[in-house]
């Protein structure tokens, strides 16, 4: 059983022009932990009202406010403190993260909630070390590019790394002089809740950050796609909710940034450095529960090691503890919701019907009424399987053997999505050549969720629209400007 205690019940409301503020009607709606099944909070339940008290103070702060008029240094000293009271929050904002998610307390304390403040400390120095370009183009003609800031932006967050990817967007935001309002997943509202009085006690002037809680479709989230003071939108989550919101946002030619699905490979060849492939899949499989866009959710294995890459495989994965998110000892925590686990599910049942389950997949009832799977790996399954081409965000892992980098390219570029693969081979040519040749936005070499933020980070096909990450994030939050000088001299 868990040995979770849940506190008392909290009330989450919207953060709205520097205060935080009940619904208009008073609805709320219940957030459950998803480790115990409980309610730990009422959420207000944000609409289209909300959504326009939210862009009035938004769009008031944006022409009227000092914040827009200030220069990138000046902004920076205001969301570098952010990114300071983050992490002197860290364990209030992890604790909170891992009763809103399910995941376990260790990776909210060791990576999400550090990873959030160091959003806010990149983009602080990163957007405030920038120049304006310059171009002479003769004795008497200059060209000067400039950013502007663009205004009121709209950003729609996903609940699988929530205050993580909500800052990710927030912070050059914020740096490019804009007014914003966050729609987290009504799934996890609790530290986007928090980030209002973090930003207060940061001294971001009011109605510069506002938080709206509720839903997507007929509720807040298709309401800040429509709203006529938003002029952009950028979106990380599901391939059909990006599509969805494109469809509203392009009745006023919104500008869109999405990050959306994917449907990582892991490809492992021969001469791998198996020593480090096989734990490094296990880990990008099933770390946070597998829900994650860039999880290594395929496992492509070299004929000549696949037997014994699935015992090594399937004996890490029956050692991982799955359990308690609170407990410092555990590996892996909860799926997000009931909902999402039944999806899971049912992939499961799938792939025991057309392939082979050789560990886990299965409720764990005795550790209560959270949404506990132990993960589960499956051999057997075609390439081009429903279950090897439709993105599942859990933790069950198909393991398919493969002859030459050719058919391993093929059957990593046969999927919808192309966000992310890895590649594992001592052959600095083989990595090279594969790599150059899949269908992705990101390729890691001998590694897996290596990260620099200061490169474009996105997806091709249906994993997303644009890039973001370091001077690609800011070009999407500012306004480009070309001055051109004649002189007569």
């Amino acid at each position: 059983m868990s040995t979770q205690t849940t506190p008392k019940l909290l009330v989450l409301d919207h953060f709205i022009d520097g205060k935080y503020v009940a619904s208009i009607d008073g609805k709320t709606f219940s957030n459950i932990n998803p480790a115990t099944g409980e309610t730990f909070a009422q959420v207000a339940h944000g609409g289209s009202k909300e959504i326009d008290m939210a862009a009035q103070a938004a769009q008031k702060a944006y022409e009227y406010g000092p914040w827009a008029k200030m220069s990138l240094r000046e902004r920076a000293t205001v969301v570098r403190r952010i990114g300071d009271i983050i992490l002197a929050r860290k364990d209030e904002l992890a604790k909170a993260e891992t009763l809103d998610t399910g995941k376990p307390l260790r990776e909210t304390l060791e990576g999400d909630i550090p990873r959030a403040a160091l959003n806010f400390h990149f983009f602080a120095d990163f957007a405030s070390s920038t120049n304006d370009e310059y171009y002479v183009a003769s004795e008497n003609e200059r060209h000067l590019s400039v950013r502007e800031p663009v205004g009121v932006i709209g950003l729609i967050t996903p609940w699988n790394l929530p205050l993580y990817l909500a800052t990710w967007k927030i912070a050059p935001c914020l740096m490019m002089g804009n007014s914003c309002i966050l729609k987290p997943a009504e799934w996890t509202p609790y530290t986007a809740s928090l980030l209002g009085e973090i930003v207060n006690e940061a001294g971001l002037p009011p109605g510069v950050l506002n938080v709206v809680q509720g839903f997507g479709a007929d509720g807040a989230g298709e309401a800040l796609t429509r709203h006529p003071f938003v002029s952009r939108i950028s979106f990380t989550g599901e391939t059909s909710t990006g599509k969805a919101i494109m469809k509203a946002a392009s009745e006023s030619l919104k500008k869109c940034s999405f990050e959306l699905g994917g449907k990582g490979a892991n490809i492992i060849f021969a001469d791998a450095d198996l020593e480090e492939a096989i734990p490094t899949a296990v880990r990008a499989a099933f770390r946070n529960q597998g829900q994650i866009c860039l999880a290594g959710s395929r496992l492509f294995v070299q004929e000549k090691i696949f037997d014994q890459v699935v015992d090594a495989m399937v004996a890490r994965t029956s050692k991982i503890r799955v359990g308690d998110p609170l407990s410092l000892d555990t590996d892996m925590g909860a799926l997000i919701s009931q909902e999402h686990m039944a999806k899971v599910q049912s992939y499961i049942e799938l792939g025991k019907a057309e392939g082979k389950l050789l560990t886990g997949g299965q409720r764990l009832t005795e550790l209560g009424n959270g949404n506990f799977l132990s993960p589960a790996i499956f051999t057997g399954l075609a390439y081009n399987s429903r279950f090897c081409q439709e993105e599942i965000f859990g933790p069950a892992l198909p393991v398919i053997p493969f002859k030459t980098a050719e058919d391993a390219i093929a059957m990593t570029n046969s999927t919808a999505y192309g966000l992310s693969a890895s590649v594992w081979s001592k052959d600095v040519d083989v990595c090279h050549s594969v790599s150059s040749k899949l269908k992705t936005g990101l390729v890691w070499v001998n590694t897996w969720f290596a990260r620099d933020l200061r490169t474009p980070f996105g997806g091709q096909k249906a994993s997303g629209i644009g890039r973001e990450g370091g001077k690609y994030s800011l070009d999407f939050f500012c306004e480009q400007k070309t001055i051109s000088y004649k002189y007569k001299g």
